[in-house]
């Protein structure tokens, strides 16, 4: 750690070289706020580097930058529209917030954040990986900068997997498809029962998926198709393609359908490979507990994303970016010159590959981050940053559109997707001579009729 902040050190002293204009050390210092969700006030990445700024760059610019508040994302959230709306008792806005576009949308008046493009040239925005910067593109006006990026990748238990592929000579090649990762649930659902032939109906579960929302959204467009239409799901032919190997898994056994975290079943061996936010590594253990109180160790690997044989390499982008706030011209080109210091990849691929994230520019991918990845001594974070360059390199990044009802689409989506698969499962076990094909199509139906509601 002292070597990194000594590394860093150097190279904010040579980039302050290069810094364009700003407040000189002869003028009063100007002492920015920032509210963040970087770690806890006391043990953060970002407060880490941001010290590293102010006694460097800072120091020579005459910018100190100051952490007031650091938190999640709804309380941020929160904090910054009571402060928009002037309610009684609200803080005042710092110079600088986390925020995601649905922030921006909600608050009050767009004038109250900085256009980036008043301050970084066309060539510095290009720098960027395109659709993080679109991400953050609201009414025209690019007011949220990334700074660090997650996707969605795929952990496996590599041990639990192994053995499984073994008896039944399932392939990591499988875990490129959907269709490949769902006929694998159905199979290992019935080698896990078949495992215990005196307790009927024991199969496990073989994977999870974090945003069941999500898995929809993304297969649909990448099939081709709209997957929203007036303001809520369409429900076209590509949502239908999508939703017949997700349902089989289900039925049979082979897909979770509980509540709460990816890294839960996992840890529990109650699935062994699921989807999730690739900065949700930090959560994966590698140990398992079985119900029996024995444990494992294991070893987590990450993958890309899974897509569908005749769809698009598409995949989920997520993350959180810094928007400024409207002050004067000094303190504004301050909090730029911040900026562009902190997602410099000299400084970015430092503090991503800290937290678990990906950096934002396209140059760190091909330059930065590969001898970055050389430095990892976790197989697991070596895996993940792998996974993360193959897919900044193969896969498009999806952009979620910017709608009001986003959020309550996607809630209640989550809710009753799950709800109705548990009902249609218990269903199906209830009547084993049933139609797994029928009971999978009357559960679509169910489905879209109670979300239409």
């Amino acid at each position: 750690m002292k070597r990194l902040l000594a590394l860093l050190m150097l190279s904010a002293l040579l980039s302050g070289l290069l810094a364009g204009c700003a407040p000189s050390a002869s003028d009063a210092p100007v002492t920015l706020t920032i509210w963040h969700v970087y770690g806890g006030q006391t043990d953060s990445p970002l407060n880490d580097l941001i010290a590293v700024f102010n006694q460097t760059v800072g120091r020579k610019q005459g910018i100190r930058v100051e952490v007031t508040s650091v938190s999640n994302t709804n309380t941020i959230h929160d904090a910054v529209l009571a402060a928009a709306y002037h309610d009684p008792g609200a803080p005042e806005l710092p110079d600088l917030f986390c925020s995601y576009p649905k922030t921006v949308l909600a608050m009050p008046d767009e004038s109250v954040l900085v256009d980036y493009r008043d301050y970084f040239s066309e060539a510095e925005l290009d720098a960027f990986v395109p659709e993080f910067l679109e991400e953050g593109t609201v009414g025209g006006r690019v007011v949220i900068l990334p700074l660090t990026k997650s996707t969605e990748v795929l952990f496996v238990n590599r041990t639990g997997f192994d053995r499984f592929a073994e008896a039944t000579g399932a392939s990591m090649e499988e875990f490129s498809t959907w269709e490949g990762v769902f006929d694998m649930a159905c199979r290992y659902a019935q080698w896990t029962d078949a495992l215990t032939p005196d307790i009927p109906g024991d199969g496990k579960s073989f994977f999870v998926h974090d945003y069941h929302f999500n898995y929809f959204q993304v297969a649909v467009e990448s099939l081709g198709e709209d997957f929203f239409a007036d303001g809520t799901v369409a429900f076209g032919p590509a949502f239908e393609t999508a939703w017949e190997p997700y349902a089989k898994a289900a039925l049979s056994g082979g897909l979770w359908l509980q509540s709460g975290y990816a890294t839960e079943p996992l840890r529990t061996g109650d699935a062994i490979a699921s989807v999730a936010s690739s900065a949700s590594v930090l959560y994966y253990s590698d140990t398992v507990t079985y119900p029996d109180n024995t444990s494992e160790q294991i070893r987590i690997t990450a993958l890309p994303c899974p897509t569908f044989r005749d769809g698009s390499r598409l995949v989920m982008q997520r993350g959180v970016g810094l928007c400024t706030v409207r002050s004067t011209p000094e303190r504004e080109q301050a909090a730029v010159t911040f900026l562009r210091w902190l997602t410099d990849p000299q400084q970015n691929v430092p503090f991503v590959t800290r937290t678990g994230y990906m950096p934002v520019m396209r140059a760190a991918f091909d330059e930065a981050l590969p001898a970055a990845i050389a430095r990892l001594e976790d197989p697991k974070y070596v895996s993940l940053y792998e996974a993360y360059r193959k897919t900044q390199a193969d896969y498009t990044f999806y952009v979620p559109p910017k709608l009001e009802p986003y959020l309550a689409l996607e809630t209640r989506f989550e809710d009753l997707v799950r709800q109705t698969l548990i009902s249609a499962r218990a269903r199906l076990a209830a009547q084993p001579e049933a139609d797994l094909d029928e009971a999978c199509r009357g559960a679509l139906e169910e489905f879209r009729t109670l979300y239409r509601r």
